[in-house]
C-alpha cells in the first residue's frame, strides 16, 4: 500500500529537517575552539532529538498530518525558504553573524508582513522592529549568554 499524499509529505518534510539537524548537531560537535559551541552544541542537541522523534513518529503512522501543504502553500513558503538558505549557506559567514541576521529578518518581515509597501510609515515599522529584534539578539547572545557568533566582514 502505497501512503498517501499528506503523510509522505510529512515523512519527506521532517526527514529534510532531521538531516539538518544531524549537520547542525555534527558541526556544533567538531567546530574548535569547543567552549565557543557550547551554547550551540545544547540547542542543537535538543533540536536534533526533537526532529528524530517527528521523524520517527512520521514514518510509523503516528502523527495527524491534515491535508497537507498545497501548491499555494508552498508558494508563500518559497521566499522565506530561499532567504533562509542563503543565509545559512553564505551571508551568515560572510556578511558576520549580525549583519546577515539584520538583513535576512529586514527581508522577511518585507516578504510576509501585510502592510503597504506603498507607504513610508510601514517602512519605518519594519526598520524599528528589525532594530528591535536585532538588539534583543546582541543582548541575548553577546552580553547575557557571552556566546561566540561568527565574526566576518562587520560584526
Amino acid at each position: 500500500m502505497t501512503p498517501n499524499l499528506p503523510r509522505l509529505q510529512h515523512v519527506i518534510g521532517s526527514g529534510i529537517v532531521a538531516a539538518v539537524g544531524l549537520w547542525v548537531t555534527y558541526v556544533s560537535y567538531t567546530q574548535q575552539p569547543s567552549e565557543a559551541f557550547l551554547f550551540p552544541r545544547l540547542v542543537a542537541t535538543i533540536f536534533v532529538v526533537l526532529a528524530l522523534w517527528t521523524f520517527g513518529k512520521a514514518c510509523l503512522g503516528w502523527t495527524k498530518v491534515g491535508n497537507g501543504i498545497s501548491v499555494t502553500q508552498m508558494a508563500n513558503l518559497a521566499p522565506g525558504l530561499i532567504v533562509a538558505l542563503v543565509y545559512i549557506f553564505w551571508a551568515a559567514k560572510g556578511l558576520g553573524f549580525y549583519t546577515a541576521t539584520a538583513i535576512a529578518f529586514f527581508i522577511l518581515l518585507s516578504l510576509y508582513d501585510p502592510a503597504s509597501h506603498r507607504e513610508l510609515k510601514s517602512w519605518l515599522k519594519r526598520l524599528f522592529v528589525t532594530a528591535c529584534f536585532m538588539g534583543v539578539m546582541y543582548g541575548l547572545f553577546a552580553k547575557l549568554l557571552k556566546v561566540y557568533t561568527p565574526r566576518e566582514i562587520f560584526f
